[in-house]
C-alpha cells in the first residue's frame, strides 16, 4: 500500500490515517509526532506526544510542564514503537538539539518526514542521517540555486574581525533563541573567543537547557540595566525582534548584526537595518537539499513549506517522482 493511501493533509497538518496521528500539527490534536522544538512545529495542547527527550524538554521550557494533556512519549534515535497500525522511529535531522526525522512504516511501505534539517557539522546536535524509505518528505526553505551557504567559520571571522576593527562598539547580533543562539556561541568558542558573551533575557532558559544536555557554552551573562552601558567591545546576542526595539538603545554605540540564511539577500538585510549580515543557516542550502535526495535515494519525493517549485522540478529532472505537499501554518522566516 502506497503512503498516499494512508497519509493526507488536513487543516491541522499532515495526518497518518493508519496510526490516527499527526506530524507537527499546527492545532491541538489527540496524538502528535513532533520533529523538533521550534514553535511552528511544536505547539502546546496535544493529547499524546511522541518526540525525542530533548524536544520534549524544549517544549516544557517554552510552554510549561502541562503543555500536553495525556502523555509524553520520549523516543531515542532509532527506537521503534507502534502507534495504531504504524511503526514509528525517529532519526537525527541535524537541525537543532533533539531534532528528528520521523519514519513511518505501514503495510510494507515507508515514508520519512524530515522536518527541518541541515547537513553542516554542528556540535549542538546529532548530525543528519539519511534514512531509507519509499517516500521522502523534504523541506524547501532555501530551495533555490542562489542559496549556497558559506562556511560558518568565515561568517564568525567576519564578526570577530568587525569586533577588532570597532572595539568601541557593542556588537549586537540577532539570532533565533533556539538553536541558532547556541550554535553561534559554540562557533565563537571554536574560533578562540573566550570572553563573556552577553545575552538578552529571552535567551537564558534555552541556553541553560542546552548546557543541561552537555553543550558547553562557556561564560555567558544576561544584559541588565546595571551592565548594559559597559558593553562596548562586547558581543551581545538577542532575538532578531530586539535589534531595533527600546531594549537595544541602552547599549553603547551599537553595531547591528544578524545571523540568518536570509542575510544572503542584501535587500532583506538593508530592510532590517543590519550593518553586518552574517549568512548562518540551520537549514540545508540548495546543494545540500539536492545532495540529500541522492543520499536518501527514495524513488518518490514530496516537497513542503518553502520554495517547492524549483526543487520539485530538479527532482523530476533527476528521475525522481516528485510533487509539492502544500501545507498551511508552517513558517520559513524563523531562521
Amino acid at each position: 500500500m502506497h503512503p498516499r493511501d494512508w497519509i493526507e493533509v488536513r487543516p491541522e497538518g499532515v495526518y497518518c490515517k493508519a496510526g490516527d496521528v499527526y506530524i507537527d500539527p499546527t492545532q491541538p490534536v489527540n496524538k502528535a509526532i513532533i520533529t523538533h522544538g521550534h514553535a511552528d512545529h511544536a505547539r502546546s495542547g496535544h493529547g499524546h506526544l511522541y518526540a525525542t527527550e530533548e524536544t520534549l524538554a524544549i517544549m516544557r521550557a517554552r510552554y510549561g510542564e502541562t503543555h500536553y494533556i495525556m502523555s509524553e512519549n520520549p523516543l531515542a534515535y532509532g527506537q521503534r514503537v507502534t502507534i495504531g497500525d504504524v511503526a514509528l522511529s525517529l532519526h537525527p535531522a541535524g537541525h537543532i538539539l533533539g531534532s528528528a526525522q520521523a519514519r513511518l512504516e505501514h503495510a510494507g511501505a515507508s515514508i520519512v518526514f524530515s522536518g527541518d534539517y541541515k547537513r553542516r557539522p554542528d556540535p549542538t546536535c546529532v548530525p543528519f542521517e539519511p534514512v531509507a524509505c519509499d517516500v521522502f518528505v523534504t523541506e524547501a526553505t532555501f530551495a533555490l540555486p542562489v542559496f549556497r551557504h558559506p562556511p560558518l567559520e568565515e561568517e564568525i571571522a567576519k564578526l570577530l574581525g568587525s569586533l577588532a576593527q570597532f572595539p568601541e562598539r557593542c556588537h549586537l547580533v540577532g539570532v533565533y533563541a533556539l538553536g541558532k543562539c547556541q550554535r553561534v556561541i559554540c562557533a565563537l568558542r571554536a574560533a578562540g573567543y573566550e570572553e563573556t558573551i552577553y545575552l538578552h533575557g529571552a535567551m537564558l532558559r534555552l541556553c541553560e537547557l542546552y548546557q543541561g544536555f552537555g553543550i558547553d557554552l562557556g561564560r555567558t551573562e544576561m544584559v541588565t540595566p546595571e551592565n548594559a552601558r559597559s558593553l562596548a567591545g562586547k558581543i551581545v546576542l538577542c532575538p532578531p525582534s530586539a535589534l531595533q526595539d527600546r531594549w537595544s538603545r541602552k547599549l553603547p554605540d551599537v553595531l547591528t548584526a544578524a545571523a540568518s540564511g536570509w542575510m544572503r539577500i542584501r535587500a532583506r538585510a538593508k530592510q532590517k537595518g543590519v550593518e553586518l549580515p552574517l549568512v548562518v543557516s540551520d537549514h540545508a542550502d540548495w546543494e545540500e537539499l539536492t545532495q540529500t535526495l541522492s543520499d536518501v535515494g527514495a524513488p518518490e519525493v514530496w516537497v513542503t513549506h518553502g520554495r517547492d517549485d524549483a526543487l520539485v522540478y530538479y527532482a523530476q529532472q533527476q528521475g525522481f517522482k516528485a510533487q509539492a505537499l502544500h501545507l498551511l501554518g508552517y513558517e520559513d522566516d524563523s531562521e
